[in-house]
């Protein structure tokens, strides 16, 4: 499913996990925005069975953007598309995690994460990055870990990555209880399109 970012939503969005991740943009003007490379980003998550299997998704289409405010900090934007989830080897637990038990993708096409505003240094530094993460209509105020990264132009040179912990009983995904774990691990592996 494509879809893309309407101005309305391009202030609201936000990834969960994802969660999500920003470079640090000196070089970019306050009131500018620079879009996310999909083709070089992952978003993913991982959550347990509870027989202990390690159960490893991603999405497969999303959209995002790194906005530069006026006042110099950055604020992240993230949309995903629910129903290009993919738990990765396995048709049945991909459908299970489609369907109404987990992320009901035809009610709730969008997962959405809007951060914070918060430095250009945290993506170069690492640090946390909090925001307004929306699953199934729900919204809950999460918290990702930034690494600390490896290069002088994050996002450009190097990817930002983070990671960051939420409770599906809390989005209202709690149907599988007795087969999945509670706890889901969102991932982000992001480049930034250069525009130099």
């Amino acid at each position: 499913m494509q879809f893309v970012f309407v101005p309305l939503l391009r202030r609201l969005v936000a990834a969960g996990l994802l969660c999500a991740v920003v470079p640090a943009w000196a070089a970019l003007e306050p009131g500018t925005a620079t879009a996310m490379d999909v083709e070089h980003s992952e978003i993913g998550f991982s959550l347990r069975t509870r027989w202990g299997q390690q159960l490893v998704g991603r999405f497969g289409d999303w959209q995002g953007e790194i906005a530069v405010l006026p006042d110099g900090r950055h604020q992240v934007r993230l949309a995903l598309a629910a129903d290009s989830v993919e738990i990765v080897g396995s048709r049945v637990y991909t459908r299970i995690t489609r369907g109404p038990g987990v992320f009901d993708v035809k009610r709730f096409p969008q997962i959405l994460f809007v951060s914070d505003p918060y430095p250009a240094a945290l993506a170069r530094e690492g640090g946390e990055m909090t925001g307004v993460l929306s699953i199934r209509g729900v919204q809950r105020r999460e918290a990702f870990r930034i690494a600390a990264s490896e290069c002088e132009r994050p996002a450009f040179d190097c990817d930002v990555t983070g990671t960051g912990d939420v409770r599906r009983s809390q989005y209202a995904m709690d149907r599988w209880d007795y087969a999945l774990a509670d706890q889901v691990r969102f991932s982000l592996r992001i480049r930034a399109l250069d525009q130099r």
